[in-house]
């Protein structure tokens, strides 16, 4: 073992590697429920030669390697399971290249998306990026990784999508562009006209590769931006109301929640949606197409736009929003958790029914957050729960909530999104068994040794 930590060092420098065990506690766990694991070192490389190096290292020791961003995906997907390395990407931050015209970006794959909004704003205010709401600190390579969402997923789907190429190192050890940047200087597209590559690393939880960098689309930034709510108590109206908001094209993202508190918000659907423009006339246009589209439900009295408070709209307005990560406060414990699961939008009234159910057989704080994909063409309902980490039997609770959710939302023609082990060990015996041998083919080639994020997409 001192070997391989003397090896580490020489590869990143002595301040950036550590196996002492109060770095290592932190490095053997996330905010979610996952049990801890410890890992051996961890290295903090600052190129993709250096992550070249680790790989390499690990490939001769046999070693596994866990590759890291912020470590906020809440499932476990960066617990070193099997011990090992971790690859905290973190000092690889830097802003590559900005195409104002092409509107792309290139960043290091430890860069945060909160210092892209940054630079951003400051130097190309007219550009933006589909931002997760998740802290700032969170990277742009794990989110592309879990085929993230952001707040251009209506109008443009996962942000894996906004993704216009890789710098990928492979489990070989060797450096590969993916795109248009295999061949090109400019980095436009991630596959097309090109064979798409991009399919080998985006969703694998860093078992086939460690990103190294990311071409990410840009987005014109409009000058205004506003929200509008509009509330329903009938559960079954939901997917019509998403269909006939979407079907306008004049809206930047569509959002719902439920939830049982505040008391105004108890028994009600609240569908949110967004509008920009670059003039008040333009806004006002959109909206106006909006309110036309929704108003058979007025006139039927089975809907209505709620009044939106001064201090409510500023939260509503945020990005990255920040209202749905204060939920781990409400039973003051600091503990939070939730299915995310991608499913047709028609499912909304049995998913919103499901939860509340769930709600009173663990006796759990609850609500529902809903993130329309593309123009309706799915959505993430996030299942979310609320616990007292200090509280084991409320823990217990909660992870029994969300292991029932996870066979619930199969049957029903879910699909996980950035699942736990567990429910990938689910995905995987459900999945198409031909499909299954394809996974297994793509990983024996990629990493044969079985170094990369051991425990993740395992199949045999």
């Amino acid at each position: 073992m001192s070997e391989i930590l003397k090896a580490l060092a020489e590869i990143v420098g002595e301040n950036y590697v550590s196996y002492q065990p109060e770095e290592l506690f932190f490095y053997s766990r996330d905010p979610g429920l996952m049990p801890a694991n410890k890992p051996d070192f961890v290295a903090l490389p600052k190129t993709s030669v250096e992550v070249q190096e680790i790989i390499r290292l690990a490939k001769r020791e046999k070693i596994p390697i866990v590759p890291m961003g912020a470590g906020l995906a809440l499932t476990g997907l960066v617990i070193p399971l099997k011990g090992g390395i971790v690859v905290d990407m973190k000092r690889m931050n830097k802003i590559i290249e900005v195409n104002e015209k092409a509107r792309y970006a290139v960043v290091e794959g430890g860069t945060s998306q909160g210092f892209l909004k940054s630079y951003l704003e400051k130097n190309y205010p007219r550009l933006r990026h589909s931002i997760p709401d998740a802290p700032p600190a969170a990277t742009i390579a794990s989110n592309v990784i879990i085929h993230g969402q952001g707040r251009l997923t209506q109008q443009y789907g996962f942000n894996s999508d906004m993704v216009c190429g890789l710098e990928v190192v492979l489990p070989s050890g060797e450096i590969c562009n993916i795109g248009s940047s295999s061949i090109s200087s400019d980095w436009f597209s991630k596959g097309a006209p090109l064979p798409d590559l991009s399919g080998l690393f985006l969703g694998w939880f860093g078992t086939t590769g460690i990103i190294t960098k990311v071409g990410l689309r840009l987005y014109p930034k409009k000058k205004m931006r506003d929200v509008e709510i509009f509330v329903t108590d009938n559960e079954n109206l939901v997917p019509d109301m998403v269909y006939e908001i979407t079907h306008t094209e004049m809206i930047e993202d569509v959002l719902i929640f439920t939830q049982p508190l505040p008391m105004m918000f108890k028994d009600n659907h609240h569908v949110s949606f967004y509008l920009t423009g670059d003039t008040d006339e333009e806004i006002e246009f959109k909206r106006k197409m909006v309110w036309k589209a929704l108003e058979g439900f007025i006139k039927s009295k089975d809907g209505g736009f709620m009044s939106i408070p001064p201090a409510m709209k500023g939260s509503l307005l945020e990005m990255p929003q920040t209202s749905a990560s204060r939920l781990a406060d409400v039973k003051k414990g600091g503990g939070f958790e939730y299915s995310g699961p991608i499913i047709s939008v028609e499912r909304y009234p049995e998913c919103s029914r499901k939860l509340v159910e769930m709600s009173l057989k663990y006796d759990l704080a609850y609500s529902g957050m809903v993130r329309i994909i593309g123009r309706g063409h799915s959505m993430m309902f996030g299942f979310a729960f609320t616990f007292n980490r200090a509280d084991a039997d409320m823990m217990d609770r909660t992870k029994k909530a969300l292991e029932e959710i996870s066979y619930y939302v199969l049957d029903i023609g879910g699909v996980y999104w950035k699942p736990t082990v567990a429910e990938q060990k689910i995905a995987i015996e459900r999945m198409d068994p031909n499909t299954r041998h394809l996974m297994r083919t793509v990983k024996d080639v990629l990493d044969p040794d079985g170094i990369m994020n051991p425990g993740n997409w395992e199949v045999y």
